[in-house]
């Protein structure tokens, strides 16, 4: 197997506080990292790096993990630009909306569903995104479902079952035998497709009695929860969260200070969305207070095509700095170890050795200019299992 020794890194994130500096992002400058095949062989300085059978020279840029996106529904079909255009507008969002994308989802052919998967997983991979998570949840029948899964999980791991998106127009006169469906029949279908169930806990949508029976259905099938929870208005959802042991409750916009507190006690982590909230322009969630009380943060993207159409984590990072009150060391954290923590898994989102050989590299000094330089490309060569697969101009 060859090792691949990637030299002369300026500044070189590992998320790992034993390096470097001994903070959080355990920073270490003049670095090197020695790859061997999927994973990461020896991190440390560029002076003391061992030989290798290749090597690469970073020229004087910075490194960081892969990023880890946590939540994103990539499985969909269709066109929702005028939605977007008409909320610019000044119609706010609601939850309807993605009844469109199920309409033009179910319309779709296999083909075209998985040609969307590939497009935006190879346009989030520009962007330095090595592991991602994604949902069903535009079709909400259980062939449909089941299908969206399916095809989900020809390419990540971290594939999640979400029947309970909203009830679909079918069910609408009849809520409780929709419930019954995705607790049943549809889950059925599903579970083996999968690893996480989610349900959408939110006014129109599913409140908190059907969201418990939802996830506790899916947890007696293997299945680990994770919530959309309080993203439009307050209610029970990061509560059931940390109740059920789920693994991210996602949004977290709208918090009393028990459910900060609930947060900051349990291992539920709270995954921010900020492209969600610039999308529809809506209130920020307040990153600030979850990090002083003590809580664990991701950042994700939320890829979807209504409320947040953007694959990109540099640009989640920029907002998360300039309006949710994170340091730029705290927004890279999240956007890396933090999504990972959301997946629970140690192996990603982490440049040490063992760990699964995802890192990018950027074409700036340190990972401060992802916030500082919004909106600029920076993300130059990426390696993912340890291949390089992208390779910027310069």
């Amino acid at each position: 197997m060859t090792t691949t020794l990637i030299t002369n890194i300026a500044s070189l994130v590992t998320n790992d506080p034993a390096q470097g500096d001994g903070t959080p992002l355990g920073l270490l400058t003049d670095a090197a990292v020695v790859l061997d095949g999927e994973k990461i062989a020896w991190v440390g300085p560029a002076d003391k790096a061992p030989a290798a059978d290749e090597t690469y020279d970073a020229e004087g840029r910075a490194a960081i993990p892969g990023f880890v996106d946590s939540h994103s529904h990539l499985v969909f079909a269709g066109d929702r630009t005028q939605e977007f255009n008409a909320r610019m507008s000044g119609r706010p969002y609601s939850a309807g909306g993605i009844r469109t994308t199920v309409a033009a989802t179910r319309a779709a052919t296999d083909e075209e569903l998985e040609a969307n998967v590939t497009h935006y997983l190879a346009e989030a991979l520009r962007q330095g995104t090595t592991t991602f998570e994604t949902k069903s949840g535009y079709g909400l029948t259980t062939r449909d479902e089941a299908r969206a899964l399916r095809i989900a999980a020809r390419h990540t791991d971290e594939v999640t079952f979400l029947g309970a998106h909203i009830v679909p127009p079918d069910h609408a006169d009849d809520p409780a035998a929709y419930v019954e469906l995705v607790t049943g029949e549809m889950l059925d279908a599903c579970a083996p497709h999968a690893r996480w169930i989610d349900v959408f806990c939110e006014k129109g949508a599913f409140d908190g009695d059907q969201a418990r029976a939802i996830l506790t259905a899916g947890k007696a099938k293997g299945l680990h929860p994770r919530i959309h929870a309080n993203q439009l208005s307050y209610g029970p959802g990061v509560q059931l969260a940390v109740e059920l042991d789920a693994a991210s409750a996602d949004h977290c916009t709208h918090l009393t200070d028990a459910d900060v507190d609930a947060l900051a006690q349990g291992d539920t982590v709270a995954t921010l969305l900020p492209g969600a909230e610039f999308s529809t322009r809506a209130e920020w969630p307040d990153a600030r207070r979850l990090l002083d009380a003590g809580a664990t943060v991701a950042l994700s993207t939320d890829c979807n095509p209504g409320s947040s159409f953007t694959s990109s984590m540099p640009f989640c990072i920029a907002l998360a700095v300039r309006d949710m009150g994170m340091t730029p060391d705290e927004a890279i954290w999240s956007a890396t170890a933090g999504g990972a923590r959301a997946l629970r898994r140690t192996d990603i989102g982490v440049i040490r050795e063992g760990a699964r050989a995802d890192l990018a590299l950027l074409d700036a000094p340190s990972h401060v200019h992802l916030a500082y330089r919004p909106g600029v490309p920076l993300v130059g060569e990426v390696w993912q299992r340890g291949s390089r697969r992208v390779t910027a101009e310069r």
